[in-house]
């Protein structure tokens, strides 16, 4: 088979290595020429494991090309994917759908045989129609079934989540047309037939609304577990031991009830508003959804307080040494990182901030304020330190010596916002140790 990929961002470039992986012929095509010329020399502009080689291998294997050129990415190809970007709309807060409208209509004047037209960005319940739509009347000579096909990938482990996903969803239209872009999406995943994966096939508005639900889901969970968290720094309970009772029963689960700074990243902010606007057009307001946005929202701010408080309710002319930038491990994703409100009212207190980060300070530098200092590794910015906050959980942080970071501040506060530290360890290396929801 052969395909094209619209968009050479996290979604267009995993999916598109992976599908290549898989032995299908993939061009992936972007208007940035600038980030075409580097994955065309090897360079990958996102942090991910494992993608640089995936990219590499099918490179050199001929299965995997990028370029500029949309009319030569499209020629051929029996299925052409949108990724292309569908941030917030500014002032309202739904998804920004004018990339993936331009997209399709490109794609439509481009077609030069009959494809299916799979919407793989995250786009609210009725863009699939109106894709639909505007393919038609563009094109109304040739066949161009559209499909909805959501991306799940985590960052940090989007190659894994692809390969052995939870499930595949596709949405089609119904009739011929939805039998002919079923049949071809089946044969595209016809490798995670053989491994077992469940194939949810549904209507087009279903499919689009499945990944909504889930991303909306799961950032309640975790601000459900947040709350309990707080709740149990007030009457004296464990919240790693009530998120593992919780966990224990089969219809919750352990996974996503960890306790931290509130979420943050690509995904689950942008879905959670667009969906609440969605909801509240469609005349079926989501008020689960609503709270769990303002409540994540208040959350980040409240960090910081957090951080002054424990230090004794003033850091001005305190170093303050910020191990972790970005939203989760695994990235260089800034994208509503919780290090986007603490940090900036820590400098705006007064503190001076030293901060590391394995893989994200490149793109933090320009979101942060200046005075912050970028150290060289977890020891030198704690180097002087009279507080130090854990922002995000890289595993190198999890093997740092108590004894030697406490030996390299100058200070005894350590404020855990992930829970990674043992409480009893921290203190007996001489520190004051906070963490979140834990006596």
């Amino acid at each position: 088979m052969r395909i094209a990929m619209v968009g050479a961002g996290y979604v267009g470039l995993v999916s598109g290595a992976c599908f290549a992986e898989f032995g299908v012929e993939v061009c992936v095509v972007d208007t940035d020429a600038t980030k075409v010329a580097a994955l065309r020399e090897g360079r990958i502009p996102i942090y991910e494991p494992g993608l640089e080689r995936l990219v590499a291998d099918n490179v050199r294997e001929r299965r995997l090309t990028f370029t500029t050129d949309l009319a030569e990415a499209v020629a051929g190809a029996e299925a052409v994917f949108l990724a292309v970007g569908t941030p917030s709309r500014r002032g309202d807060g739904h998804a920004d759908l004018s990339y993936v409208f331009a997209a399709a209509e490109q794609v439509a004047r481009a077609a030069t045989g009959p494809l299916v037209l799979v919407t793989k960005s995250t786009v609210p319940v009725g863009t699939g129609a109106q894709v639909r739509e505007i393919v038609r009347t563009a094109r109304p000579d040739i066949a161009i079934d559209v499909a909805s096909n959501p991306e799940f990938l985590r960052e940090g482990s989007a190659i894994g989540d692809f390969m052995r996903p939870d499930r595949v969803v596709i949405g089609v239209e119904p009739g011929e047309a939805g039998e002919r872009a079923l049949a071809v999406l089946r044969r595209l995943y016809r490798p995670l037939y053989l491994i077992e994966t469940p194939i949810v096939a549904t209507g087009i508005e279903t499919a689009e609304l499945i990944k909504y639900a889930a991303n909306a889901f799961l950032a309640t969970k975790i601000t459900f577990i947040n709350e309990v968290a707080d709740l149990c720094e007030k009457v004296g309970a464990n919240v790693h031991d009530v998120a593992r009772g919780m966990g224990l029963d089969g219809r919750i689960g352990r996974k996503f009830l960890h306790a931290g700074p509130g979420y943050g990243g690509s995904c689950f902010p942008k879905d959670t508003l667009a969906l609440a606007r969605t909801a509240q057009d469609a005349g079926a307001p989501m008020r689960l959804v609503e709270t769990t946005i303002a409540v994540n929202e208040a959350r980040k701010a409240q960090m910081a307080e957090r951080v002054i408080a424990a230090c004794g309710g003033s850091v001005a002319g305190k170093t303050v040494a910020v191990l972790g930038l970005t939203f989760k491990p695994e990235t260089d994703d800034m994208r509503e990182a919780p290090s986007l409100a603490i940090v900036p009212r820590l400098a705006e207190a007064g503190a001076a901030l030293r901060a590391f980060d394995p893989a994200g300070m490149a793109h933090a530098k320009p979101l942060l304020p200046s005075s912050v200092h970028y150290a060289t590794n977890a020891l030198d910015a704690a180097a002087g330190a009279d507080a130090l906050v854990l922002l995000t959980e890289w595993n190198e942080f999890r093997a740092l010596s108590p004894e030697r970071l406490k030996a390299a501040m100058r200070g005894d506060v350590l404020l855990d916002l992930r829970n990674v530290y043992d409480p009893e360890a921290m203190r007996a290396a001489g520190f004051r140790y906070l963490s979140i929801g834990r006596p």
